[in-house]
């Protein structure tokens, strides 16, 4: 159990540094009826200041106390500070960049009471605060309450930040979501052959965009839309809750996302991206909900990420079928570190299926999966074209797990029969080491395609503990090649014993978006 302050000398003062959350104003005005008994009228009175606070980047208070204060009252400040608990409010966030000019939600007329529409309010202040986008960049507020909204757009050179006890709530009336064309590389909607709905927060054509908070929560309110779905009732692919179109600089952090629609964060079509802190939940049994699902995207790093989906925890994906090869825009250069996921009907990292414009140099380390279906699943099929190649994954620790390794070559499912039957997924160059799993069903299902077969396979350094309930055939392999090192169970004979490698390789190059360092930004 950790003390409830610290203590120590700094130059000629003593500095006192609570956990928690304190009044400040109470102590001061403790401080000043001392000072007054010793002929002072208040703190400020005194030619030096005795008592000064400060804010750390990490949030926490920092009381500073001179000599003058110490002899006097510093005995009964200590046990004061016994009794309260200090803590900055939040009075600066990291960030790409921080901004000139700032409003308040409230400022365009918002009530934050859960019943009404803050749908205008929201479009009102993003207009309003797109004319600084040249002056410096603008930031938005959004202050504890519960604020209902249908879609909106953001600006560029714009921050949304989301305070302590901030709620956005999604609005479930369909009028509030104005309708978007198709996807082009995906050429008809996921849900529905038309169209699709906006995101709850939307943008296209951006740059330099955050999106983050002090853990505001946005909560998708996705039973409506779950519902709709399985009844077959939607003319339109549901929205999703956050997605960026065609942009550059974009950051997503320090959120907590609940009950999307559909998927969670789409980044599509761009680049520079950072999605960092994010709590992300939706219900197990959730249709569609994938967290994270860079698509078509370049330069991206996801870290420090807790999800809880009815579907893939991150989705890498880049076009369907003949849309995605026309459009040619492959997800490249991804860096996932800290990840931890629950989702027990789908994958921990998806790679596909939607893989058409290509998948390259994809890298993920330090990740943890309990009660997942797979840990890393590539998933593709005849008619994808496309390729998901340069793919590197070290440090996996998982727990309760019905697949580690799994490859799907026959995914099947096509936006429409116009598909090409020659076009065939290139699959090569998958690398898989420092592994650990117990509690597993199945150790690995890697079924390549007839004719064109999956190559360039590694596994290495991977203990995997079974299951009561293991499956007899713990490697079922069909149309793959590669090689393995010191992987328990024993592989298939496809993957080949190599003993004259140390282990599958991880680039030691560091990402361009490993370069981008955030600023301390203020309220």
């Amino acid at each position: 159990m950790r003390e409830i302050a610290d203590y120590g000398p700094v130059r000629d003062t003593m500095v006192i540094r609570p956990y928690g959350y304190a009044i400040w104003e109470s102590i001061q005005e403790y401080l000043n009826l001392k000072l007054k008994e010793t002929g002072h009228s208040n703190m400020f009175d005194l030619p030096v200041k005795p008592l000064s606070i400060t804010c750390l980047p990490n949030g926490s208070k920092v009381i500073v106390i001179s000599p003058l204060l110490i002899n006097q009252v510093i005995g009964l400040m200590i046990s004061l500070l016994l009794l309260v608990i200090a803590e900055c409010s939040n009075t600066q966030y990291p960030a790409i960049n921080c901004r000139k000019h700032s409003a308040l939600l409230t400022d365009f007329g918002a009530v934050g009471d859960g019943k009404t529409s803050n749908t205008k309010a929201f479009q009102s202040a993003i207009s309003n605060l797109t004319q600084y986008a040249s002056d410096g960049g603008a930031q938005l507020f959004v202050p504890p309450g519960k604020w209902l909204t249908g879609s909106f757009n953001l600006t560029s050179h714009f921050t949304l930040f989301l305070q302590k006890d901030a709620l956005i709530l999604a609005s479930q009336d369909e009028s509030e979501w104005p309708p978007l064309a198709v996807l082009p590389s995906y050429g008809r909607g996921r849900d529905a052959p038309a169209g699709r709905f906006s995101s709850l927060i939307f943008g296209t054509n951006l740059t330099d965009v955050v999106i983050t908070g002090a853990n505001g929560t946005i909560d998708g309110q996705g039973s409506y839309w779950w519902a709709k779905f399985k009844q077959d009732q939607l003319n339109l692919t549901r929205p999703y809750l956050i997605e960026i179109m065609y942009s550059d600089q974009i950051q997503i952090s320090n959120l907590t996302l609940l009950n999307s629609p559909s998927w969670f964060v789409h980044p599509i079509y761009s680049s520079n991206i950072i999605i960092q802190g994010l709590t992300i939940i939706a219900p197990i049994d959730s249709p569609n909900t994938d967290g994270i699902d860079p698509d078509s995207s370049t330069n991206t790093r996801i870290e420090d990420c807790y999800i809880v989906s009815g579907d893939d925890c991150i989705a890498v994906k880049s076009g369907w079928d003949e849309y995605g090869i026309k459009f040619g825009k492959p997800t490249e250069h991804l860096i996932i570190r800290r990840l931890t996921c629950i989702s027990p009907d789908s994958a921990m990292i998806a790679l596909g299926s939607e893989m058409s414009g290509g998948i390259r140099d994809v890298r993920a380390e330090d990740i943890t999966a309990i009660n997942t279906q797979s840990a890393v699943r590539i998933k593709t099929a005849v008619g994808r074209g496309g390729y998901v190649k340069d793919i590197f994954v070290k440090g996996a620790k998982l727990q309760t797990m019905k697949y580690v390794f799994w490859m799907t070559g026959g995914y099947g499912s096509h936006p429409d029969p116009g598909f090409d039957p020659k076009a065939l997924p290139q699959i090569t160059g998958i690398n898989y080491r420092d592994f650990s799993a117990q509690n597993v069903t199945y150790s690995a299902r890697l079924d390549g395609i007839s004719g064109d077969p999956f190559t360039g396979i590694c596994i290495s350094d991977v203990n995997i503990r079974l299951s009561e309930e293991k499956k007899k055939l713990q490697w079922n392999c069909t149309d793959v090649s590669g090689f393995t090192k010191n992987v328990i169970p024993q592989p298939c004979d496809l993957l080949q014993l190599k003993t004259d490698i140390s282990q599958c390789p991880y680039p030691t190059d560091k990402l361009p978006i490993d370069n981008i360092q955030f600023k301390a930004c203020s309220l």
